[in-house]
């Protein structure tokens, strides 16, 4: 029995989530990944060191869309992915987290009746001003396979009336991610010389990417402060 999924990212968060999920597709017999990248992140050190570090597979489709509104951006997506999907004809349309690339992918899946599988469902922040949060309910009320990192994430889909035969609790893929990937990291007493800290104990490693977080001063600082409260 043959399996082609269409696996769609663009995101840097989502190339991570895919590095560990499409080794897998590579390891299992009968199992073919067609992976479209749709260009969302495009800078090389929100694209490129991604792929070559994590030795993501090079993608069938490298769209380059990028730039614009929300509206606008999701529109040219939604056009490009809904041919690929015609020409491909997978037997799925596999899509992560929140993105605009998540939501086009899969739009233009169910308008071709192809089953959606969105990694990461069921999260939210209840707060539909955040364009992620859009993105993400609109794709799990279109999936057809919901996998879900926790427990409240299964909730939260139950409580929104999705069929419980479509949500499988699988855990956190990022977690997955950072077992692959501790191996190949180098040992801290270099990254702490690298960034001339005392001991390999002084920092932690944080990201701050919300749009709604490094956009706004007040935001930024209250985390950066709260950060430092943490240290001491």
């Amino acid at each position: 029995m043959s399996l082609r999924i269409l696996t769609i990212i663009g995101a840097r968060p989502q190339f991570i989530k895919a590095a560990s999920v499409s080794r897998i597709f590579a390891q299992t017999e009968g199992a073919e990944e067609i992976l479209v990248h749709t260009g969302q992140h495009f800078d090389a050190n929100m694209s490129d060191i991604f792929f070559g570090q994590l030795k993501i597979p090079t993608p069938a489709y490298s769209l380059g869309i990028h730039g614009g509104g929300h509206g606008a951006m999701t529109g040219r997506m939604l056009i490009a992915m809904e041919q690929i999907i015609r020409d491909e004809q997978p037997d799925g349309v596999l899509v992560y987290g929140d993105t605009n690339s998540t939501l086009a992918g899969a739009l233009a899946a169910t308008k071709l009746d192809t089953p959606v599988i969105h990694v990461e469902a069921g999260l939210r922040s209840f707060n539909r001003r955040m364009p992620e949060e859009v993105n993400r309910v609109l794709t799990d009320h279109v999936s057809s396979v919901l996998f879900t990192p926790t427990q409240l994430a299964t909730d939260n889909l139950r409580r929104e009336g999705i069929e419980a035969g479509r949500v499988v609790q699988v855990g956190d893929v990022m977690y997955d991610a950072a077992l692959v990937f501790r191996e190949f990291m180098p040992p801290m007493a270099e990254v702490a010389q690298n960034h001339d800290l005392q001991v390999a104990q002084d920092f932690v490693l944080t990201t701050i990417h919300r749009q709604e977080n490094t956009d706004d001063a007040a935001r930024l600082e209250a985390i950066l402060l709260g950060l430092g409260k943490v240290a001491e």
